[in-house]
């Protein structure tokens, strides 16, 4: 008998195991999806917010307006996290949902090669934008200086470029 149920036993043990591994990849891929998201989620919420925004701002009557852009040449990606177009400007948008101020210089050095990715925009002017949900004061300071515009909630009511006056091209 006593066999019988340390059998019994080892088979019940054998079947948990495999319902917690079924288990664990089930939260893993749902982990996964979540955090996927999470780090859209900050660049969903910007989106509504560019054809209002450029419009107040740069008189912009916008074309084309794009998430999420990835552009393939000769085996090497470029993702853009959004681009809108006007008559005479093409916007480059970058969204980081926690901006720092090496992000500032990792986006003016991705902007350089951006023609080079999107050539049908070639003569427009490229304006800059970098967009979270806050940003720093010293974020927002590199990035004026680099002449790159900050897009962030102004005081939680509405979004905003932050530093349009600082810069004014």
């Amino acid at each position: 008998d006593f066999k019988n149920e340390m059998r019994d036993f080892k088979n019940e043990m054998l079947k948990f195991k495999r319902e917690q591994q079924e288990e664990n990849k089930r939260k893993n891929k749902e982990w996964s999806n979540l955090a996927k998201k999470m780090g859209t989620i900050v660049e969903d919420l910007i989106a509504p917010a560019l054809r209002p925004v450029l419009s107040k701002y740069f008189n912009c009557d916008i074309q084309m307006l794009g998430q999420r852009i990835l552009k393939r040449i000769k085996g090497e990606d470029y993702e853009v996290d959004a681009v809108a177009t006007c008559d005479d400007m093409v916007f480059m948008i970058e969204v980081k949902s926690t901006p720092y101020v090496k992000d500032v210089d990792d986006i003016k050095k991705k902007a350089k090669r951006f023609f080079e990715f999107f050539p049908e925009f070639k003569g427009k002017k490229l304006i800059i934008i970098f967009g979270s949900i806050t940003s720093p004061e010293q974020v927002i300071k590199h990035a004026s200086k680099n002449k790159i515009y900050v897009m962030a909630w102004r005081e939680w009511e509405y979004m905003d470029i932050l530093n349009f006056d600082e810069i004014k091209q």
